[in-house]
């Protein structure tokens, strides 16, 4: 569905014996919960099995799947979360004919994402060869070495490589609903719906997947107040030495706090931070790029399309005339 279409964009659920309820949860509730200004659904969300009927989850209850894989036949979006058997041992190509034959019902132009070890089923299914994909970082390894065809990326949340999606842990789907409600709505809508599920609103994908969280030490203090005034003051070119002045702390000490609190570098995090204010922006106003460039920190117009083209693959311009309709 592109931005304008009058009916719901088709997201259809996949799921396995012994799926984990919630991945499952988590798409319901995110693309469920997406509106436009009237208050329309942009999405309608369903589940099906290969089976329909009862399926097993890893708790100690079960789902009852009314749809079969038939379902897939008008998804725009296809869905696959884990399951518990992904986490045994895998053999490459490995998938049942059951999953393979609900696999072949989806339509060449849906795009396709999978939530944590769901992604063994793509690659065993082959929609991941020659693509960049993730999965929770314990079997990053084992992804690798059955499919050396893909680029296993074992440090970020989720990818998106031209319509294929992965993504890494349980929470990380969150970020990758997110992500692609972002791509198809624009940035007020994902808020609005991470703001109702009180999730944060944006984590890029590169962003580390798992980052070690040590108990503080005695008088450790956290980076929010200084990370809060950095967002006030965008676009004032701050560095890394404004931060550490503000923080009334070492670079290093500051970077370190940066790192355990955030997952990446201080000045990795600005610059997302003023990716994220100009494309709301782009999306809200008429401002011209190179004032929108100033106000978000990058300095100029030339910087900021530099850095449009190499973190979004657009230009500032093509990315306004997504969410604002100009030509």
């Amino acid at each position: 569905m592109t931005v304008g279409d009058e009916s719901p964009h088709r997201v259809a659920v996949l799921v396995r014996s012994g799926l984990l309820p919630m991945e499952l949860g988590i798409v319901h509730r995110l693309f469920g919960t997406a509106m436009d200004a009237a208050g329309r659904p942009l999405y309608s969300v369903v589940t099906c099995a290969v089976e329909p009927g009862e399926v097993r989850t890893d708790a100690d209850f079960t789902v009852n799947v009314p749809l079969g894989p038939q379902a897939l036949r008008d998804a725009d979006t296809v869905i696959v979360p884990a399951a518990i058997e992904d986490y045994r041992p895998q053999r490459r190509g490995r998938l049942s004919p059951p999953v393979r034959a609900a696999l072949a019902e989806i339509p060449p132009t849906a795009r396709l994402a999978s939530i944590c070890t769901g992604s063994f089923v793509l690659a065993a299914a082959g929609l991941l060869t020659g693509r960049r994909a993730t999965t929770h970082w314990k079997s990053c390894p084992e992804l690798a070495a059955l499919y050396p065809e893909i680029d296993v990326d074992p440090d970020v949340l989720y990818t998106d490589d031209k319509g294929v999606l992965t993504s890494a842990g349980v929470a990380a789907g969150i970020d990758l609903c997110l992500h692609m409600i972002r791509s198809d709505h624009g940035a007020d809508v994902a808020n609005t719906v991470a703001r109702g599920t009180v999730v944060p609103p944006h984590r890029e994908g590169g962003q580390a997947q798992y980052i070690d969280r040590p108990v503080p030490e005695p008088g450790d203090t956290s980076t929010a107040a200084t990370r809060a005034w950095a967002l006030e003051h965008l676009g004032e070119g701050l560095t890394l030495e404004d931060l550490a002045c503000r923080a009334a702390t070492s670079v290093r000490t500051l970077t370190r706090k940066f790192r355990q609190e955030t997952g990446m570098p201080p000045m990795q995090w600005l610059a997302q931070q003023r990716l994220q204010y100009a494309r709301r922006l782009l999306e809200r106003t008429d401002e011209p790029v190179d004032r929108i460039a100033a106000e978000a920190g990058f300095g100029t117009g030339t910087a900021m399309r530099q850095h449009f083209r190499e973190t979004l693959g657009v230009s500032p311009r093509a990315y306004r005339n997504t969410f604002r309709g100009e030509a």
